[in-house]
This record gives structure tokens, C-alpha cells and sequence, in this order.
């Protein structure tokens, strides 16, 4: 085997390691998300972002439902998200912050639910 062969081999299969253990998600490590149901209305929030790997599975939707206010973090840096409000009085709001920006929507229509997308 040439030199420069066997270096590129080695430095291919001593990377593999560095990134099987890169490609892992900590949950809550990205994008802030926040309900407000201020007249404490029932929803349900559905969030999709980029796959990503939590405990050697691959993710990529996050499914909440709540009553009242509720916040959180997504585990990526991009995402998209449906807040329904299911029950009671009131509106309800979502909103998801990304360096320091929040992008927020609300609904007081079951019918209609609020959506918001970040990337």
C-alpha cells in the first residue's frame, strides 16, 4: 500500500468516531418555543425541523399538547409549527426564537390554526 494511501485510510477511519458521536442531539438544545393561552384555552402544538439523532433515533417532528401557557426548546435551530387551540376560552400563541428574534402567530379559531416557520 502507497503512503499516501494508507494516511488518507487512517485519517477516514479515525474520523468516524468524531462524527457518529457529532451527529447526536442534545433535546433541548435549540429553538425557544412558547404557547400563550392567556384565558387558559386547551391546544396542541406540532413542530417539524431537520432530522436530527436524540439517543440513537431520528427525529424530526415534536407533538405537545397543553392548557394554558407552556415554553420549551426544540432540538435544532430550525423549525416549523402548528398551534390549534382545541378547547375553551381565548386566544392562543406560539412563537419560536431564533437569535434573539422572536417569529410569532396567534388564533382565536379553532378552524384556523396558527403557523410559524423558521429556518
Amino acid at each position: 500500500m502507497r503512503p499516501l494511501t494508507s494516511a488518507l485510510i487512517l485519517t477516514i477511519v479515525g474520523a468516524t468516531p468524531a462524527l457518529a458521536q457529532g451527529a447526536q442531539t442534545t433535546p433541548d438544545s435549540g429553538l425557544h418555543w412558547s404557547v400563550a393561552a392567556p384565558q387558559g384555552a386547551s391546544w396542541s402544538l406540532e413542530c417539524r425541523f431537520a432530522p436530527v439523532t436524540i439517543q440513537n433515533k431520528m427525529l424530526n417532528r415534536f407533538a405537545i399538547t397543553g392548557t394554558g401557557p407552556r415554553r420549551g426548546r426544540l432540538p435544532g435551530q430550525d423549525g416549523r409549527c402548528t398551534l390549534t387551540r382545541t378547547d375553551g376560552a381565548g386566544p392562543v400563541g406560539v412563537a419560536l426564537v431564533k437569535d434573539g428574534q422572536p417569529t410569532a402567530a396567534g388564533t382565536n379559531d379553532p378552524a384556523k390554526p396558527a403557523f410559524i416557520n423558521v429556518f
